[in-house]
């Protein structure tokens, strides 16, 4: 322990810097655990396409997304969901989304406005579209 705070006084802005980052470690952890949106991977994901025509809402931008996406996906950006424009989404609320962004980091702020808004089945796609590329699942190009 006395080797510990030596080390303490001698660098305090590490020290510091590492009390942060193990403070943003547990935050996301605990934020990931109580969250409503659970993450689901590759194997749920086209299970919940088929089985329960969930919809994708890919929320990369325009031009990635017409570089390929998901079959069937909605492309709505990260802000036009915080903006409250949810486009053909509005229509059914119960319905099942799926929410990707390019590598699974971005999503859940966006499934969270989902959730916010009044949708009730919202998931995030583990690794996002990249994770599913990795995969070799396909993706259909255009629109």
């Amino acid at each position: 322990m006395q080797e510990i705070m030596q080390f303490v006084g001698r660098h305090t802005i590490l020290s510091l810097v590492w009390v942060g980052l193990l403070l943003a470690v547990l935050v996301t952890i605990f934020k990931g655990a109580f969250s409503k949106v659970k993450e689901i991977n590759r194997t749920e994901t086209t299970l919940m396409i088929n089985k329960d025509s969930a919809t994708i809402v890919d929320t990369r931008s325009r031009e990635d997304f017409r570089k390929g996406h998901i079959i069937n996906s909605i492309n709505l950006t990260p802000s036009e969901l915080k903006e409250g424009s949810f486009g053909e989404l509005s229509k059914n609320k119960e319905h099942a989304l799926i929410v990707a962004c390019a590598n699974g980091t971005t999503a859940r702020a966006s499934a969270e406005a989902l959730l916010a808004a009044g949708f009730v089945h919202v998931y995030v796609l583990k690794e996002g579209i990249a994770g599913w590329q990795g995969e070799n699942l396909p993706l259909v190009k255009g629109k």
